[in-house]
């Protein structure tokens, strides 16, 4: 017998071994003896009153074993003589792309600019301690995207653009935690997923498919609107059939590039900011309603999420890592780019979370219009070259205390912080645009009325938080292929259709799906 239940178990009871166990028993009526097993479908917390609850939606198995095989099958099968599809970028989107592929009998042949996951992390430690950027092996370039030295985080509301389950699944086939499989807002860390998808890889390259690193393409030749072969940038010439294009958000030359061959391209609004960081204690106090003691044990990292129309426009919290730290994003010399991330135990001191503002690309960059379709790339640069040389003309990121941008003051000194590369004072209420300095003071101000605490002297915000989504969209047909380029599947976060691990990873099926006809 089979039996569906939505339970509240308070934080006393959470911390008992059978405290689940004992109230499903009481809800059914039934002695605990009774019980051959639970099935945790899903949990999540209640913070919103002093009584903290657990919510869980469980099957109860009775008289039964309970079935412990996976809901799906990955019927990888090998490929290594099958007919080709060419990925570029091996990001979520590329990575689940070549997967489906596999599972499709089509050969996978990825290209991808960066590194693998084990040499990406000398890269990655020189523009945290030397301020040394690679071009091509950073934060968001190299095995995994943007999304392997990333905070991990799995929720998306894009539930109607392919099987979510899927995907998790998937992630927990390679390596990841099943924990995933049952949280309301799922997280792997930044720990743990390279593992991940260093399996991916393996998959890949068992069952036949190819992925050749740092091979980067600088050009394609199209003839009769196809892309007939790619240029390499060490001069190889690629013949192809089917390309699936999952270069990312941050892979502007490939923009330029399109742009020159004079393929469509449309601009796409988007959104900028800064990152704010406050000590974790004081987010759980407020969370948690514990000020000034430390949280349960029982109890994770608080977090938030953070809302508010300033002048009908949105300003609103982004990518919110618990117990995280802040790191440099920024994709080549000369710039400088903010972004969050959190380890799987979510035990830095620190809460951050990007705090951005709405950009509408069709009214707010009158001022860059003569650059078509790119205008909105071109607004995001200008202001990741301001925040570089406000910061010192290093990865040293420009800074001040929440409390000090809001009343317009320079801060005499900073607090501590989580960013290795380190903090320079700035004054930041007069370097960003008014569109956006002036909407993020609303906004905090707005949010400290939200959450008690929240607008704090303790509290830096650091700039420019700009790599939220990508602000060019490169259109597709029905059959999600280019309306110009018959070949040619723009996919995931690059092309404007996908905005975080799970999105992009479904995008990359679905795309896997239609080149392989």
């Amino acid at each position: 017998m089979i039996s569906s239940l939505q339970l509240r178990i308070n934080l006393h009871e959470e911390g008992k071994p059978d405290g689940l166990l004992n109230k499903a028993a009481y809800d059914l009526g039934v002695k605990s003896s009774e019980i051959s097993g639970i099935k945790i479908l899903r949990k999540s917390i209640d913070a919103r009153k002093s009584r903290i609850m657990f919510n869980y939606k469980i099957e109860v198995y009775s008289n039964e074993p309970m079935p412990e095989t996976s809901a799906h099958n990955f019927d990888y099968k090998d490929v290594s003589e099958g007919k080709p599809i060419h990925i570029i970028g091996f990001g979520p989107a590329g990575m689940w792309a070549a997967l489906r592929c596999i599972e499709l009998g089509f050969k996978p042949i990825v290209l991808e600019r960066g590194k693998n996951v084990q040499d990406r992390r000398r890269d990655i430690k020189a523009i945290n301690q030397d301020h040394i950027v690679n071009d091509d092996s950073n934060y968001c370039f190299g095995e995994g995207g943007a999304g392997t030295y990333s905070d991990g985080k799995l929720y998306t509301r894009s539930l109607k653009r392919g099987d979510v389950r899927k995907i998790f699944e998937s992630l927990v086939f390679h390596g990841a935690t099943d924990q995933i499989l049952i949280d309301a807002h799922p997280h792997i860390g930044t720990n743990k997923l390279p593992k991940v998808v260093t399996n991916i890889r393996e998959t890949i390259l068992k069952f036949g498919g190819e992925i050749h690193f740092e091979t980067r393409v600088i050009d394609f030749n199209i003839k009769d609107n196809q892309i007939k072969s790619i240029i390499l940038h060490n001069g190889n010439e690629l013949d192809v059939e089917k390309i699936i294009l999952a270069t990312g958000h941050s892979a502007r030359d490939i923009y330029y590039l399109l742009n020159e061959k004079n393929i469509q391209l449309q601009a796409k609004s988007f959104a900028m900011g800064v990152r704010v960081e406050h000590p974790q204690q004081i987010i759980d106090g407020i969370q948690y309603h514990c000020k000034g003691e430390h949280r349960d044990a029982l109890l994770p990292a608080a977090s938030y999420s953070l809302v508010n129309q300033v002048n009908d426009r949105g300003v609103y919290s982004f990518c919110m890592c618990p117990g995280g730290f802040i790191v440099p994003a920024a994709t080549t010399d000369g710039e400088v780019v903010v972004n969050g991330m959190s380890p799987s135990k979510r035990n830095n001191a620190f809460a951050n979370s990007g705090i951005v503002v709405e950009i509408n690309a069709d009214k707010d960059l009158y001022k860059y219009e003569h650059h078509g379709a790119l205008k909105g790339l071109e607004y995001q640069k200008d202001l990741e070259r301001l925040a570089f040389t406000s910061g010192g003309r290093t990865q040293t990121a420009p800074a001040q205390r929440l409390t000090d941008f809001v009343e317009g003051k320079l801060s005499t000194d900073l607090n501590p912080t989580s960013y290795q590369p380190g903090l320079k004072s700035a004054p930041m209420h007069s370097l960003l645009p008014k569109l956006i300095g002036s909407s993020l003071r609303k906004g905090f101000k707005a949010f400290g009325e939200k959450m008690h605490g929240y607008y704090t002297s303790e509290a830096n915000i650091i700039g420019v938080e700009s790599r939220t989504s990508s602000p060019v969209n490169i259109p597709r047909n029905d059959n999600l292929a280019h309306p110009e380029i018959a070949n040619l599947f723009p996919c995931g976060e690059g092309g404007g259709y996908a905005g975080g691990i799970v999105s992009a990873a479904m995008d990359g099926e679905r795309c896997a799906e239609a080149a392989c006809v």
